[in-house]
Order: C-alpha cells, then structure tokens, then sequence
C-alpha cells in the first residue's frame, strides 16, 4: 500500500492559515514535492476514502470542531508531539492528511516524506475548497 497524504502547500516559515501564490510555489521547490508530491481535487476524496485511506487532520482541535472528513483523526500539527504520533502509523498503510487551507501542512508533507513515503498527494485548498465545494464534513 501506499502512504497517501493530502497537504497543504509547504512554507517554511509561521503557521498561518492561509497560503498564496508564493507558498505554492515553495511547495514545489520542497523536498516533499521531490518525494513525489501530487495534487487532489476536493471532488477527488471521497473515492480515496471510500478505498479505506486512513484520513489525518493536521488542524487545532478548534478548527476541527467546526466539521472534518468522514472518519477524521485529529494529529494536530502545531503539538510538540506530532512528528511522534506520525511515527506511530504504520508506513505501509494509507493516509489522507487534510488541514485547513495551505501552510501547516508544509511541515506534515515534510515529515511525511522523511519517514519514506513516496507517494503525497495535496489537497489543493484543504477543508476550506472541499467546503467550498459544496462537499460534505462531518459534524
């Protein structure tokens, strides 16, 4: 199986919850983007989640609240923890990681491809375009 993640745009720098023109284009230069990183549609989840993909939500535990993808677990990118609990996931399975709209998830895309994935797809606008796209999230 493949270890699929679904970020954000790779920035080096804050945490912010927005990414523009030139984050994107950090995400391309990133070493994660080397490892192979592909963009997902919005419309492009569901089928993934329907195929059994494990989903991470790399968002506080605020904006999670506020609605997820069906079957969402909650590793919160800003906790000192989380390269540890993305250690503790079985490299062999498969992982959807959604996140809010583009820069924290630069760092998950980043971990994810240290640990040996080779296979990182990127949601193109995180919950933020699924919402948008009349997609529904979990409550």
């Amino acid at each position: 199986m493949t270890f699929v993640v679904a970020a954000g745009a790779f920035a080096l720098a804050g945490c912010a919850n927005d990414d523009g023109p030139a984050d994107q284009a950090a995400a391309a230069a990133s070493p994660a983007a080397a490892a192979g990183v592909r963009r997902v549609q919005p419309a492009d989840v569901a089928p993934l989640v329907a195929a059994g993909v494990t989903v991470i939500d790399v968002r506080t535990p605020e904006e999670f609240a506020t609605g997820q993808l069906a079957g969402a677990t909650l590793i919160d990118v800003d906790e000192p923890d989380f390269a540890d609990r993305l250690g503790e996931l079985d490299r062999t399975g498969e992982y959807l990681v959604d996140r809010r709209a583009g820069n924290r998830s630069g760092r998950a895309v980043a971990l994810v491809a240290e640990l040996g994935s080779t296979d990182v797809a990127d949601l193109d606008g995180g919950v933020l375009a699924y919402r948008a796209g009349g997609l529904p999230l979990a409550p």
